[in-house]
């Protein structure tokens, strides 16, 4: 499409100005998460960091977080070698890192592009020492995703656009999380994280899931 002005951007779609004329291309991302938790269309590896949800507990919250290695240097392998145990701990690589063990379910990188590395009907490692809705242990009960940023900077819409596809996801498979049951990673572990920092938005998260979720809703009606 010449001539489009591809810098604005909502969580629903590209809104783009072509002119005098306002043309919206709707490019909707929906996802499906199968019965053993993975979600379609995605790319996988499967981390030795995760095991078995304790009998009986399934899953009810979400948790956002950010991460970067190097802090701030974005688009390189590290993070996903961190969750595989492939990263260089040496003392020219993360000597500080060495011995650490932990994953999340998925990984979102800048460009919105997504990774799954545990099933949602497993335990990923991803909480920490946590607290939530009064209970500790929150990677029991949870399920863990990081964005590619920092607590410096903004993020991008390419990544809230995947995220609240991946969040009404779910929210579908999952009926016990709601809207108000995501939280930062500085919510469940204060003092400790500040993850995903001040520059995540927060109401215009909130604001696309629910629109999309509502408007999943009035096209089943």
């Amino acid at each position: 499409m010449p001539g489009i002005d591809r810098t604005r951007i909502n969580a629903r779609g590209w809104r783009h100005y072509n002119g005098a004329q306002d043309i919206e291309v709707a490019v909707l991302m929906t996802y499906a998460i199968d019965g053993r938790g993975w979600l379609h269309g995605v790319a996988r590896k499967v981390s030795p960091n995760r095991d078995a949800r304790p009998a009986g507990v399934g899953v009810e919250v979400l948790v956002i977080h950010s991460i970067s290695l190097p802090e701030g240097h974005y688009g390189g392998p590290d993070v996903e070698r961190l969750f595989m145990n492939e990263l260089d701990v040496s003392p020219r690589g993360y000597p500080d890192l060495e011995g650490l063990r932990v994953s999340a379910h998925l990984f979102i990188r800048r460009d919105g592009e997504i990774m799954q590395f545990v099933s949602f009907e497993d335990r990923a490692w991803h909480a920490g020492v946590s607290r939530c809705e009064g209970r500790e242990r929150v990677n029991d009960f949870s399920v863990g995703i990081e964005l590619e940023g920092t607590d410096h900077g903004p993020f991008e819409e390419a990544q809230y656009r995947s995220l609240v596809a991946v969040s009404e996801a779910l929210l579908h498979r999952y009926p016990a999380i709601n809207e108000k049951r995501v939280y930062g990673h500085s919510d469940i572990a204060p003092g400790r994280k500040t993850d995903p920092g001040p520059h995540f938005d927060w109401a215009q998260y909130r604001d696309a899931l629910r629109s999309r979720v509502d408007g999943m809703r009035g096209g089943e009606g």
